[in-house]
């Protein structure tokens, strides 16, 4: 099992919204993705952080059975809509990708 996680800095604002509406639509448009990607294992989106340091305004969980499945869903044009968005509301993002043993 691939696990990818992804964690996002928003921007306080954009002609999007504020943080808190770009944030939630982030989860809407992300957790929407398993539906028509049949890669996707399991896909969770966390907007309530407690503490996170750097700041952390989204995390996106998720898992694949591969690093295969995992390039099929990050081309799928449904998630590059997801991404379009997101690089208009990120001002930061980070990634880690692993294999759970």
């Amino acid at each position: 099992m691939l696990v990818h996680i992804v964690m996002w800095k928003l921007k306080e604002q954009t002609e999007h919204g504020t943080r808190a509406q770009n944030a939630a639509k982030m989860k809407e448009i992300l957790e929407a993705l398993p539906a028509v990607i049949p890669q996707v294992r399991r896909l969770h989106v966390g907007t309530d952080i407690l503490e996170s340091a750097p700041e952390t305004h989204a995390i996106l969980y998720s898992e694949f059975d591969n690093a295969a499945d995992l390039k099929a869903y990050a081309v799928h044009p449904r998630h590059q809509e997801c991404v379009a968005f997101i690089k208009a509301v990120a001002e930061e993002r980070r990634v880690v990708d692993y294999f759970l043993e």
